[in-house]
């Protein structure tokens, strides 16, 4: 297999936090958020060849989840929509993205709304 030189690929020993990622995530899910850099396949998607662009710099998407690689790399899964590329989905580090609109919302603060708004509707039938 010949793999290019330029092509940053991660393992478990060179894989680290590196002072790139905060301690706590810091996008959340629904955010939008912009690509500050090329994604290209670093070996981790297996259907593309090692070095085959992902998804462009600039594109704009949506945090769709969050996850772990090799449990010590975040991995924003970002859905972008519209575009011409082979996959909408794509793993992108804190790094290489931008947040755009802030769409975040507490499930606590939405999961309290949603009790206080139980409660006021109990309590009108009670009276």
């Amino acid at each position: 297999m010949v793999v290019d030189p330029n092509v940053k690929l991660h393992d478990s020993v060179t894989a680290s936090r590196s002072g790139k990622d905060e301690e706590e995530a810091k996008y959340f899910l629904g955010q939008k958020v912009e690509l500050l850099e090329d994604i290209v396949n670093d070996g981790t998607y297996p259907h593309a060849k090692i070095g085959t662009l992902m998804m462009p710099k600039g594109s704009v998407g949506y945090i769709k989840d969050i996850g772990e690689f090799l449990q010590v790399i975040r991995v924003y899964e970002v859905h972008f929509f519209g575009t011409e590329m082979e996959v909408d989905i794509i793993g992108c580090r804190e790094h290489e993205l931008k947040l755009i609109e802030d769409g975040y919302v507490s499930e606590d603060i939405l999961e309290q709304e949603a009790m206080d708004a139980h409660r006021k509707k109990m309590a009108k039938l009670n009276k």
